[in-house]
């Protein structure tokens, strides 16, 4: 960075110079000193005046001690950024010298850095009441950041310990979330720009952004976002019918078509949503941007992000039960290429088959397994495979070691990750079967029988009875399709036991038993936010609901013994020949018991009829 060499022009003002006042004040004298403090502190103050004060600082900052932080403060509250390039150009150059002779100093300019890092505050007052926030009409705001990241660049050139003392000043400064969104946005920008030149900060700057992302987002239900949208829409609604009076068919044609570029469309009805969107879009940005040079993928770049992420997945979002979007960060990364996919689902599974990890933790990794599988589009066939031969041979190890022991009953408490890993095998299965199919029905029959699907559905510790009654229902229908293993007498009776519980001094009202004892969620259901899902939908998996066709499909066995020419037919007739588009799924139980008209793709809860 080059700072201007000549002198600034002289400017009227009070005392000596800057050397005879601290001198002055060290004495005693601080007369001089309380008109140097003044003339500094005017909001009026001229650039020439700035230039001329600035320049006689950067050649006293010896005289700068702690004594003095007063004036240092003062002189850290400068309005520099709004002023002419010179001034800024020399500030920069004060700030250098400053925190080079003084580190005393070091955290009262990091904070004065840090504090631009959003739009500055206006002051708005409705009825009395201070409703204040940053000002979004600010013209040079953009090279007001880029100057800011100028200047922490030049302390961190010069005092080589300044991460240390940064990142807790990034935590104290980061917005509270009903801060404007563009308060936020800017924010998490700007830290995010911060990685790129101070790399040993990513970490710990990517743990704080998802840490505050994942408080929005426990904080905005699905189900509320659902319902705030609802509401939008019926208002919406209601406001075009009234209109549709005023105008006739062809004019109102004319104000639709107008109104499908209008960028309240992309807006989330409810305000935290639309903040949580805001950053997600941000943070895909930011993967894409490290991972990819020059509209390449950079190998290198994007494994050590990979870590990154991995770790804070492991910090923040796998103890965390029912987040909806954050966790999707992972998903978008595992996109780039199948290795960090797999790398991601091998280190589910040792999560999951470590016996040294909590209980809820080995559960949680089993959801994630079984619903990255099921939602990746871009996880092949051949993965699948290879994960279910893991997960199932897992299974039958564990019912080796306890169907005839003193803990072989159902039992969540005790069998947990057990239950929980089925649970993951039978949504894949749910999603996946087609694929696993497609090209050779006798061969992949063959493969879903070496599976044995009978000993674990049969076992003492009854899966069917803990697992998601969706997905019972589902994996019930399928295995007997292509008669795999039939469950429907064990649905029945473990039905059966489900009694309903009176509820005491409520006249009698009948409570169900807890239909979903995992407490299980599907960590990659449909992703709702409207901005950012645009990135995830290319590489992601719907499904559609079940049609009537579908139900009579399901309850129609294959009769054994079929000739090689009509599994060919039976292929051309039930396979689809797409991308491998997979007609049926369930949705988390919650989801599934509402069935919110708004949820696209997540339909309710399918129910397939008993065979008679």
């Amino acid at each position: 960075d080059e700072f201007i060499s000549s002198p600034p022009r002289k400017t009227v003002r009070f005392g000596g110079t800057l050397t005879e006042i601290l001198l002055k004040y060290e004495k005693g004298d601080t007369t001089d000193f309380e008109l140097l403090k003044h003339q500094l502190s005017d909001p009026d103050i001229k650039d020439a005046q700035i230039l001329n004060w600035l320049h006689e600082f950067r050649a006293s900052v010896a005289y700068l001690t702690k004594e003095l932080e007063q004036l240092v403060n003062i002189l850290l509250k400068l309005p520099w950024l709004r002023k002419s390039r010179e001034v800024v150009e020399e500030y920069l150059g004060f700030l250098g010298n400053l925190v080079s002779a003084q580190t005393v100093h070091l955290r009262p300019c990091l904070r004065m850095i840090v504090s631009q890092f959003v739009p500055p505050r206006i002051t708005i007052r409705e009825d009395d009441v201070d409703i204040s926030d940053s000002d979004d009409d600010d013209e040079n705001i953009s090279e007001n950041f880029n100057t800011c990241h100028r200047a922490l660049q030049t302390v961190a050139r010069y005092v080589p310990s300044t991460p240390q003392f940064l990142m807790p000043i990034l935590v104290d400064f980061f917005p509270f979330i009903n801060k404007s969104e563009r308060t936020l946005e800017c924010y998490v920008h700007n830290l995010l720009r911060v990685t790129v030149y101070l790399p040993t900060l990513r970490l710990q700057i990517l743990e704080l952004i998802i840490e505050k992302l994942l408080k929005l987002d426990v904080s905005t239900p699905q189900q509320d976002i659902e319902d705030a949208e609802e509401t939008a829409n019926n208002c919406a609604s209601e406001e075009k019918s009234t209109e549709e009076g005023l105008f006739d068919m062809e004019e109102d044609e004319d104000r639709k078509g107008n109104k499908v570029v209008s960028p309240s469309i992309e807006r989330m009805a409810h305000p935290l949503a639309e903040r949580l969107d805001i950053l997600m879009t941000i943070l895909f940005s930011y993967i894409k941007d490290v991972c990819h040079v020059n509209g390449k993928l950079d190998i290198s770049n994007t494994k050590d992000l990979y870590r990154d992420l991995v770790s804070v997945f492991d910090k923040l979002i796998l103890p965390t039960h029912a987040s909806c979007h954050v966790q999707y960060f992972m998903f978008y990364i595992c996109s780039f290429k199948l290795g960090l996919a797999e790398a991601f689902l091998d280190h589910l599974w040792k999560k999951l088959q470590d016996p040294n990890n909590p209980s809820v933790i080995r559960q949680t990794a089993g959801s994630y397994i079984g619903s990255f599988l099921a939602r990746a589009k871009f996880i092949p066939v051949v993965t699948v495979k290879a994960c279910l031969d893991l997960l199932v041979n897992w299974l039958h190890k564990y019912i080796d070691n306890q169907d005839t022991g003193a803990n072989a009953y159902c039992d969540v408490a005790l069998h947990g990750p057990f239950y929980s890993t089925c649970q993951a095998v039978f949504y894949a299965l749910i999603f996946r079967h087609k694929q696993l199919l497609d090209g050779n029905l006798r061969k992949g029959l063959s493969y879903l029988q070496s599976l044995n699907f009978e000993r674990i559905v049969m076992c003492q510790l009854n899966p069917l009875k803990i697992c998601i009654p969706s997905v019972v229902n589902l994996f019930a229908a399928i295995t007997r399709k292509y008669q795999l293993v039939f469950c429907y007498t064990i649905i029945e009776r473990n039905n059966r036991q489900f009694i309903p519980v009176v509820r005491s001094g409520t006249g009698g009202d009948l409570v169900q038993t807890c239909t979903n004892p995992l407490d299980s969620f599907f960590p990659f259901d449909p992703y709702i936010l409207k901005r950012s899902k645009k990135t995830i939908d290319p590489m992601y998996q719907f499904w559609e609901e079940l049609s009537a066709e579908d139900l009579e499909n399901l309850k129609k066995p294959i009769k054994k013994g079929t000739s090689e020419d009509e599994d060919d037919d039976f292929l051309k007739g039930e396979t689809p020949q797409n991308d491998g588009v997979v007609e049926i799924a369930p949705n988390s139980y919650e989801s599934n018991t509402r069935s919110p008209v708004s949820s696209i793709g997540s339909p309710a809860d399918c129910y397939v009829p008993y065979p008679l």
